[in-house]
């Protein structure tokens, strides 16, 4: 949609920006609302209504490309309304997984779900790119509006011989108005689990700085170090083969230290890899080198992160408030994530793009810092 933006509307800077606006403000102005819904009623259907949502929502927009009467309006609201559909779709899922499988093989099933998103890391963007290049922007929208369709498809399948109660949260309404009742439910059992806590935190640290080194990596590798887009692309696509190993080592590492300490370990390792950059000088071979380990073992750990710290949640967390503390780490993530693209773009321009990164590099540590301190050892 982005793309179709550029070559179709020919949308400015403060177009896209506002664009890439209007996709996270759900996240912030919902969030927790949609937690709430998430756990008063049956995660499956949520799941494939936001596909469908999702579904008719893209298709509009080459209908009225083709028509003519396509407007950044439009696509302003597409966006917004695809935000707030893949917002209470990321809630719903990981409350409506522990359904499916049993709680002893949800290392194992998070990392299938992480290691598939590896790969459509990889090749999504590369086919997207080539569907614009050799077809045209609508019809890459079109495709794309297709995928959820056969999305909700496969949820729906999913559920066939589950007892409808199986997936349904127990204790959907709280109806005594006790301590999982309300909205912010998820955030009040957050700040008092002594595991989940502290993970919380480090994670909404990692979205912090993450955000903020990703605001320059690509000013970074262009203007800095004056490689070509070509390169750029080779880097990040090898984040994904990165992420798809770690999905694959996830499990192992879970059984030889414990599932907490994994997750602890994964920043705790990886973290500080980002020191190299101070090294990196130049266009040539070694910096290029030096990119590419980054984004190997960085991407490979960060899997490892991910799949303990959902897996974490959804062992200690009550089914009946899940969909109120996923909600929560939405949008305590989110508004992490917000703050640090806004802070990259501050420093940035103050400073300049090589001692931007270099803060994000270092900052990075952070989270690892508060799990080493924490209590974490599941």
């Amino acid at each position: 949609m982005s793309l179709l933006a550029l070559i179709d509307l020919e949308a400015t800077p403060a177009q896209m920006g506002l664009l890439g606006t209007m996709g996270t403000l759900p996240v912030l102005l919902l969030g927790l609302t949609a937690g709430a819904w998430v756990d008063r009623t049956r995660r499956r259907p949520l799941l494939v209504g936001a596909d469908l949502g999702r579904f008719l929502l893209l298709l509009s927009v080459p209908a009225l490309a083709w028509s003519g009467r396509l407007r950044m309006g439009h696509l302003y609201g597409v966006g917004f309304g695809m935000g707030a559909l893949t917002l209470l779709f990321d809630v719903a899922q990981p409350a409506y997984l522990p359904a499916l499988v049993p709680r002893s093989q949800l290392v194992a099933a998070n990392s299938r779900l992480s290691g598939s998103s590896a790969v459509a890391e990889m090749a999504a963007p590369a086919l997207g790119g080539l569907l614009v290049q050799l077809l045209s922007a609508p019809i890459a929208v079109l495709v794309d509006a297709g995928t959820f369709l056969l999305s909700a498809g496969a949820i729906w399948r999913s559920g066939r011989g589950i007892p409808a109660e199986a997936t349904a949260p127990s204790s959907p309404a709280n109806p005594d108005g006790g301590p999982l009742a309300g909205p912010v439910a998820g955030a009040r059992f957050l700040a008092r689990h002594p595991v989940l806590r502290p993970v919380a935190i480090a994670a909404a640290l990692r979205e912090f700085f993450g955000a903020f080194f990703a605001a320059l990596y690509g000013l970074f590798v262009l203007r800095v170090l004056e490689m070509t887009p070509a390169t750029l692309g080779l880097l990040v696509g090898a984040g994904g083969v990165g992420a798809f190993f770690g999905a694959l080592a996830a499990g192992r590492l879970a059984r030889r230290f414990g599932l907490g300490r994994s997750v602890a370990l994964a920043l705790i390792v990886s973290k500080p890899l980002a020191l190299l950059l101070f090294a990196v000088r130049g266009p040539g071979a070694g910096a290029f080198a030096i990119l590419l380990l980054l984004q190997l073992v960085g991407d490979f750990w960060l899997a490892i992160f991910f799949i303990g710290e959902v897996t974490l949640r959804q062992q200690l967390t009550p089914d009946a408030v899940l969909g109120r503390v996923n909600a929560a780490i939405q949008v305590l993530n989110g508004s992490a994530f917000i703050a640090g693209l806004l802070a990259a773009g501050l420093l940035g321009d103050a400073l300049g793009i090589r001692p931007g990164i270099l803060i994000g590099a270092v900052g990075g540590l952070v989270p690892a810092f508060v799990l080493m301190g924490s209590r974490i050892d599941g």
